[in-house]
């Protein structure tokens, strides 16, 4: 074990058990009976739990908090994986709650799994093989991402909502509670039910995320025309970008859907 050298002490409980290739950044403190696992590199100031699980091979930024039970870098939970080293890596401040699951990639990805900085993972949450997640999310408890999703920035996913693998969840998109998700969610809309539905836009996420009102009355508007009217979607997305108001989140909207209509089951990263 390596413990790097700073300004802040590093607290090590005499019970946690880490392994003597981790590496612990300056002012971490590891709770009683945790384990560190092989290749773990911990950034500054993070704090792991008691009887919480980090590694094998998983990289953390600095200030991210692994609350008590929770398990950091599990093996992938896929058939195909047989036991090659893939790695987890963090970026800075996420707080993963207590008995959350996050696993590492496999080679059928790019051996990586992938979070961002400022996410919560509430109590039960879990995020699969080959996921990638950006900044901000939050995933509230009972969450399930399969493996191969993608989230992106400032999503919300509410409780017990289900996530199919290969599906992206957009930018500040906010997915209700219970809700199966089968296909790929568009950024700033909120969606919910099962099956799930686009059923308005997400105002409020759009306004806590500093967006101008009229670039949110843009958006109000393209949702009004690609979900409320019965034009056919390729008409509405091509008038959409000629209008000389277009809003960077409706081109954003518009590239979107795009990618979708290439992809297959309405999940742009699953090829047809």
């Amino acid at each position: 074990m390596t413990v790097m050298e700073g300004t802040a002490p590093t607290r090590i409980h005499p019970t946690a058990v880490i392994d003597p290739s981790a590496e612990i950044g300056p002012g971490c403190d590891v709770g009683p009976y945790a384990v560190v696992r092989a290749g773990v590199q911990m950034g500054a100031n993070c704090r792991i739990g008691a009887w919480s699980s980090v590694g094998p091979w998983v990289r953390l930024g600095r200030d991210n908090t692994v609350y008590d039970h929770a398990a950091v870098g599990g093996d992938p939970q896929d058939k195909s994986w047989r036991g090659e080293p893939t790695w987890l890596v963090l970026g800075d401040g996420n707080q993963v709650r207590e008995f959350a699951t996050l696993n590492r990639g496999t080679s059928k990805g790019d051996g990586v799994t992938r979070i961002g900085n400022r996410n919560l993972f509430m109590a039960c949450s879990h995020v699969a093989h080959d996921c990638t997640v950006g900044d901000g999310c939050v995933f509230a408890n009972n969450v399930l991402l399969a493996g191969h999703v993608f989230v992106e920035d400032g999503a919300i996913l509410n409780g017990a909502a289900g996530v199919q693998q290969f599906t992206t969840v957009g930018r500040l998109a906010y997915v209700g509670g219970l809700t199966r998700i089968v296909h790929d969610v568009p950024p700033y809309m909120i969606v919910e039910g099962n099956p799930a539905k686009v059923r308005k836009p997400n105002v409020v996420g759009m306004q806590r995320a500093g967006v101008p009102e009229e670039r949110i009355a843009a958006v109000r508007e393209a949702h009004r025309m690609l979900f409320r009217s019965k034009r056919p979607q390729s008409e509405v997305l091509d008038e959409l970008v000629g209008r000389a108001d277009a809003s960077p989140e409706t081109l954003e909207l518009v590239a979107f859907l795009r990618r979708v209509e290439k992809g297959a089951n309405g999940r742009a990263r699953e090829k047809k």
